[in-house]
């Protein structure tokens, strides 16, 4: 496989990953009846960076969708997409 062609499944996958996050991110937020400058407080940014996580415009770090996951009490995975089980994974003892 050249660079070049692994360069372009690259920005295949993230796009699809950004796609994934869009929805699940508005979804969450709305269930709880959330303005987006609600959770951006919550992740110490401002309400601009965090509606261009909900737009797909910008990558949510990791430590981010940390604290989005342990907020809305699901795992990184759902809000990612990689699964639709809502629940948290059990924490380690």
């Amino acid at each position: 496989m050249s660079i070049h062609n692994l360069s372009c499944t690259v920005k295949y996958i993230y796009k699809e990953v950004i796609y994934m996050n869009i929805k699940r991110l508005k979804d969450l937020r709305q269930d709880k009846d959330l303005l987006q400058k609600d959770i951006a407080k919550i992740l110490k940014t401002t309400q601009q960076y965090y509606s261009e996580y909900e737009l797909g415009i910008r990558l949510i770090p990791i430590d981010k969708l940390d604290i989005l996951a342990n907020f809305y009490e699901t795992s990184i995975d759902y809000i990612v997409g990689r699964t639709n089980i809502k629940e948290p994974y059990p924490r380690k003892k």
